[in-house]
């Protein structure tokens, strides 16, 4: 063990990466990185202290009101407040849901624009893509009357299906499914296999990573969307995160504490998935740059 942790070291040190690089340029990298995350990491902090102080203490930021910052209390009172429970429930239901269509969709859609060959496959492809620039903001009203035409307004099909199906999906699973070998789809084909079972059987187990990282993205842009939820939503028991959020801020008043309370625990389901699929999003990373190899 010994000798390949010596041998691992030599062959770093002899990484141009490493040797060639000099020592301002890699002081200046991690402290560009270190600021990076004390920016990211710096407002959630400060609203999960925010939820722990007293109201009265809510906007004092003197380090004696940290030793204030104790009201675990807080959290059962704005869970009691929304219903935090509700929310919760209804945001798991639409993001969930969401998240399972878009990679069914995306999965069946990115195969048949890498592997399956067919008249203006490439012009379809690139105008389904182009539908990215169009923002959300131009869709929502003809969205709205589509939904109350069919009879779905306030309901968790309204706040799911019309954004299940992404154009962002199908490009990412388009480019890995063009990274992945095509002597492994001939051998298949020699073998007897239809499309259906490549697919399924072959294909797919090879994008897993890709389809974490689309789970994730889908998933918490689901819980995250507030324009489209509180249009189409018009009472409490179908309201999403945010949606509950603003209900508490419109009718609580400005309670700080406990509204930082409720946003903490709306961090904690995109937190666990993250942790939960952290080995996928990786390993899709760092095989982002071999599509379309």
């Amino acid at each position: 063990m010994s000798t390949s942790v010596v041998a691992g070291r030599g062959s770093l040190s002899r990484d141009p990466r490493w040797g060639k690089r000099p020592l301002w340029r890699r002081m200046v990298s991690d402290m560009g990185l270190t600021v990076a995350v004390v920016l990211v990491v710096l407002p959630i902090a400060w609203g999960i202290i925010t939820a722990l102080k007293p109201e009265a203490d809510a906007f004092d930021n003197s380090l004696g009101s940290l030793a204030h910052a104790t009201q675990f209390g807080n959290f059962v009172s704005a869970w009691n407040y929304g219903p935090f429970g509700q929310f919760l429930l209804n945001g798991l239901v639409v993001a969930i849901g969401g998240a399972v269509i878009t990679l069914i969709t995306s999965l069946m859609s990115g195969y048949g624009f890498a592997r399956l060959h067919f008249r203006g496959r490439d012009q379809l492809f690139f105008v389904y893509v182009a539908s990215l620039v169009v923002p959300q903001e131009v869709l929502v009203v003809p969205m709205y009357l589509l939904m109350r035409d069919i009879g779905w307004i306030n309901s968790y099909q309204a706040l799911i299906l019309p954004w299940a199906f992404s154009a962002f999906g199908v490009f990412l699973m388009r480019q890995f499914f063009r990274g992945i070998p095509v002597e492994l789809e001939d051998a298949a084909k020699v073998d007897g296999a239809s499309h259906l079972y490549i697919f399924s059987r072959v294909m797919v187990p090879m994008v897993r990573p890709a389809m974490g990282v689309l789970g994730l993205f889908t998933f918490i842009g689901y819980w995250n969307s507030f324009l489209w939820p509180i249009i189409v939503i018009n009472t409490k028991n179908r309201a999403t995160v945010p949606l509950g959020l603003e209900y508490f801020l419109t009718q609580q008043g400005d309670i700080w504490n406990l509204l930082m309370g409720g946003a903490t625990i709306s961090l904690v389901p995109g937190v666990i998935l993250a942790i939960l699929l952290q080995r996928w999003l990786s390993e899709g990373i760092s095989l982002t740059g071999l599509g379309g190899r």
